[in-house]
């Protein structure tokens, strides 16, 4: 056999390429893909569409003759799997879990990866904890869910026999632990995302003062501030806050070829209604028709067809700030450098980006930062703007006082959301809210119905935006809280 085995693990639980339904004895062969791998390498191959249906595999008895296996796994997205692998039955369901039966491998995985084992998700069911109140909050949490009991309705009995006894040994009597856990969960509430002025901010998530504030929300596309966090977007805006909004990318590559043509199509139409020359958005056209029908998969597009594309976006991002109570003046267009970049360099250096985030912080010198935290979105630049945010953020605050009352809050919503016990700050929205919320959303037209780059979801970005707000709000009124149509939560972030 081979000497060293290094494998990955697909989210089918795949090894090599044998999918569920392979046989632990099984050798190499050709096999038929699972959909859901050929929707994880679709970003390789510029498509679902172009990915093939079929592949050759090592079959896992090949794989069991190697005198050494390693199984690497990154990121959270590969946490569910992994779990299931290293905990779950051996089956063929997941032929990752034959991996069980060997005695020469090895898991290496980051930590992101290993959320959803027990030892790192529910550790007190496998060992005695070191009781942090994060860990606290998390473990009562859990046990109301588990239960489907309000927190202040679990009893001892449900501690002991849920394996928290040692909790409510070390920390109890549990009453008062359910207490405590129910009213930090109470304070995340609020309705005033900014600060109420002239209130107790003791056990409120923001400061009261100053009464007005300047936010900025930071969108990585287009339709990230609406979508994650439309809501409170309106709120701030509603409540007098000086809100401004920074789209950090064009989104140029989520619109679809003949929404460019489209938009290409009418500028001639209404230039040649006012009796303007037409002779250049003929060529274009042209051009842009003969390029489309030869385009290969994952090829960029021209630099004029990039431009329409982006300016598609920026009036859908306009139209939808506006909505939500913005001036114009504080709608940014940053169009980082990166964004475009990326596509045809491989080595990506990052600084124009950074440089050119402290400027706009520096003209705003905003008392509220909002940002994606939401680092699942399938091209990574979720991720890499929150990076530049976070290294702009940390030179500035070597040099600019402003910076030291300066709050960082990081958003999710349009991949998944946080976990209830890690929630900062909720923010609970009124049907009318959600409504003019939905309204905003609408405004991106070329992301409704199928967008270009869906990911997993089979539902539209607005559906998943009030489904998890929804689902937000109904685990708060699971636990005991208040009933509300929608809540929008936040965590903020700690520099120190």
């Amino acid at each position: 056999g081979i000497d060293l085995q290094i494998l990955g693990i697909g989210r089918t639980g795949h090894i090599g390429f044998n999918e569920p339904g392979s046989a632990p004895n099984s050798g190499t062969r050709l096999v038929t893909l699972n959909d859901l791998t050929r929707s994880d390498a679709s970003k390789d191959f510029g498509g679902k569409e172009n990915v093939p249906t079929k592949a050759i595999t090592m079959g896992v008895g090949t794989i069991f003759k190697a005198r050494e296996i390693i199984l690497m796994a990154w990121s959270e997205k590969k946490a569910s799997i992994i779990k299931k692998a290293v905990e779950g039955n051996i089956s063929t369901d997941v032929p990752a879990t034959y991996l069980q039966m060997s005695a020469n491998t090895e898991f290496v995985i980051d930590a992101p990866a290993a959320v959803a084992l027990t030892r790192f998700d529910t550790p007190w069911l496998v060992k005695d904890c070191v009781w942090t109140e994060m860990l606290i909050k998390k473990a009562v949490i859990w046990l109301a869910k588990t239960l489907g009991k309000p927190i202040l309705k679990l009893t001892e009995s449900d501690y002991n026999n849920n394996g928290m006894s040692q909790l409510a040994t070390e920390k109890g009597p549990v009453y008062n632990i359910n207490i405590d856990i129910f009213n930090k969960i109470q304070h995340t509430i609020t309705g005033w995302p900014g600060g109420k002025f002239n209130a107790d901010d003791s056990q409120r998530p923001e400061r009261a003062l100053p009464q007005v504030k300047r936010s900025i929300v930071f969108s990585p596309h287009p339709d990230d501030d609406v979508i994650s966090m439309g809501g409170t977007f309106i709120r701030l805006a509603d409540q007098g806050h000086d809100v401004h909004v920074a789209y950090q990318t064009s989104g140029n590559t989520a619109v679809w070829d003949d929404d460019a043509l489209r938009y290409v199509e009418f500028a001639m139409d209404f230039a040649d209604s006012q009796g303007q020359d037409t002779s250049y958005l003929h060529s274009l056209y042209s051009s842009m028709t003969a390029f489309f029908k030869d385009k290969q998969p994952n090829q960029s597009d021209t630099q004029e067809i990039r431009t329409i594309k982006g300016l598609i976006r920026k009036g859908e991002a306009i139209a939808g700030a506006r909505l939500s109570g913005l001036k114009d003046e504080n709608i940014h267009f940053m169009d980082l450098p990166f964004y475009d970049r990326g596509k045809v360099e491989r080595k990506v250096s990052f600084e124009d980006d950074i440089q050119q985030t402290m400027k706009l912080l520096q003209q705003v010198k905003p008392h509220q930062i909002f940002a994606a935290g939401d680092f699942a979105d399938p091209h990574g630049t979720h991720k890499i703007c929150f990076e530049i945010i976070l290294e702009a953020l940390t030179r500035l605050r070597v040099t600019e006082e402003w910076t030291k009352d300066c709050w960082l809050w990081l958003y999710r919503g349009a991949w998944h959301e946080f976990e209830i016990h890690e929630i900062e700050m909720a923010v609970p929205l009124s049907p009318q809210e959600v409504e003019r919320k939905r309204l905003a959303i609408f405004k991106h037209q070329s992301q409704k119905d199928i967008p270009v780059f869906p990911g997993d979801d089979a539902r539209e970005f607005w559906v998943r935006a009030e489904d998890r707000t929804r689902e937000t709000a109904r685990s708060y009124n699971e636990l005991g809280l208040a009933e509300y149509e929608a809540i929008e939560a936040f965590v903020k972030w700690k520099f120190d």
